[in-house]
């Protein structure tokens, strides 16, 4: 279809687009976004105010399926849209693993598409527009430029940069690779260029993201070359860097060093450990020991003294005794976690883990579980105490929602931080901008405090 014939069936349409999953599904969403508004959509506040609905899926989890599945149905009860025609596109990992066959299982979806083709997003939803077809795209041999796309950021101080796509990694639970591709990532020059660009906009921070950013240039350059991207990526002028996923089996060394080294790479690192007991680590294909993991632990408090940890963990991966639990459990204690997300193993078909029985009653893992959180949030209880009777810079992203006078925002090393709005000063004073918070509170969430100088 002719972009002139896609603009003529999609301008003044309202959208509403509902995001799930990971980080790049939210800069996937950003790029679906301005591809709409680039041919004449107007984005929405809800779905019933919407002639298009878009939800872009993860299916790392089996509740993203049935989560999925609830919300295509809660369309069915909707009012008509403005136009009296509302198409539903379904987008991301679910579907790029189902493809068409997602159609049998949501009656009310007209459009899918998948992870490697967002660019064709306005065309198969105006086809459907224009004759009532159902379409679908979902190739795996097409790999579009998402980030030559329009771009709809969500707020002006922060930008989401893709630095590659895919995984190479295939951990024995992870449908990740299946769905997004093997590795491809950007030329440096291309992913400096444009956080160059932001920084001329006004982007105060940026994330960088991949799959794993640790190997990013493996594909293209023949080894890793993440280290000297932070740099560059630090000599445009970028207040604040942050980065993820990072997987511990390829953090280098000089990536370490770039850390502690560039004054806008934040002091907060996530980085995943799944597991504290080698042998379920070495069943999950993770490729590095307990005591390797905890070897680079010490390495990177060595080199950014103070630094905040946040990690991914997994309970009750097939074949998990109390003995491997406890493992985890000590592991989480000793590296004393800022924060960490928690979850029980989700069974994915198409993955070596789902081959594995395991007689583990529900209930055993589920008090495991409920032990870890514990575990987690006391020692990010500990981590929060350090910043009591501090002054600390926090870039302001909102409001509390449940006091509209208390600012939100983000410290350094990622903690949330709130404070009263100063008398005098308005929302625009300080939404996206920095101010510093003399910390007087620590809870196991968040710091508070009050505001001591002006916003920059």
């Amino acid at each position: 279809m002719e972009p002139n014939r896609i603009r003529d069936v999609l301008v003044g349409k309202t959208y509403y687009i509902r995001t799930f999953g990971c980080q790049m599904n939210l800069h996937d969403s950003e790029r679906v976004s301005g591809l709409l508004d680039s041919f004449g959509c107007l984005e929405a506040a809800s779905p019933e105010g919407a002639d298009i609905v878009v939800f872009m899926t993860c299916c790392v989890r089996e509740a993203a399926d049935q989560r999925l599945y609830g919300q295509c149905s809660s369309m069915k009860s909707l009012p008509p849209s403005p136009s009296g025609h509302r198409v539903i596109a379904v987008g991301g990992c679910i579907a790029q693993r189902d493809g068409e066959g997602l159609l049998t299982n949501v009656d009310n979806v007209d459009v899918i598409f998948g992870t490697h083709s967002l660019g064709h997003v306005a065309e198969l939803i105006a086809r459907s527009f224009e004759d009532g077809s159902r379409q679908v795209f979902t190739p795996e041999d097409v790999q579009d430029e998402a980030t030559s796309l329009p771009w709809h950021r969500a707020v002006s101080y922060h930008a989401w940069v893709p630095i590659m796509t895919g995984c190479n990694n295939f951990c024995s639970y992870c449908i990740v690779p299946y769905v997004r591709g093997r590795e491809k990532s950007r030329t440096i020059e291309e992913v400096v260029d444009e956080v160059g660009g932001l920084v001329r906009a006004g982007v105060r921070e940026v994330t960088l993201l991949g799959q794993n950013v640790n190997s990013f240039g493996r594909d293209r350059y023949g080894h890793p070359r993440f280290a000297e991207l932070l740099r560059q990526v630090g000599d445009t002028g970028i207040e604040r860097i942050r980065f993820t996923s990072s997987h511990p089996k390829d953090l280098l060394p000089e990536t370490i060093d770039a850390m502690a080294e560039v004054p806008s790479v934040m002091p907060q690192l996530h980085l995943a450990v799944q597991s504290g007991s080698t042998r379920i680590l070495k069943e999950m294909n993770r490729r590095y020991t307990r005591e390797q993991y905890l070897d680079l632990i010490d390495r990177i408090r060595d080199r950014i003294p103070g630094i905040a940890l946040s990690t991914d963990i997994i309970v009750g991966f097939p074949g998990e005794t109390e003995e491997d639990f406890l493992e985890t459990l000590s592991l989480a204690q000793t590296v004393g976690y800022a924060q960490a997300f928690t979850f029980i193993y989700s069974r994915r078909e198409g993955t070596p883990a789902a081959r594995i029985e395991d007689p583990t009653p529900r209930e055993v893992i589920q008090n495991r579980f409920d032990r870890l959180v514990k575990v987690i949030e006391g020692t990010a209880y500990d981590f929060n105490q350090q910043a009591l009777g501090r002054t600390i810079p926090v870039l302001v992203e909102g409001f509390s929602k449940k006091d509209s006078h208390m600012l939100q925002g983000k410290s350094p090393k990622n903690q949330t931080v709130h404070a009263p709005l100063p008398e005098g000063w308005t929302p625009e004073d300080v939404v996206g901008h920095i101010v510093d918070v003399e910390v007087d509170r620590a809870r196991t969430w968040y710091l508070s405090g009050t505001v001591a100088g002006e916003p920059r």
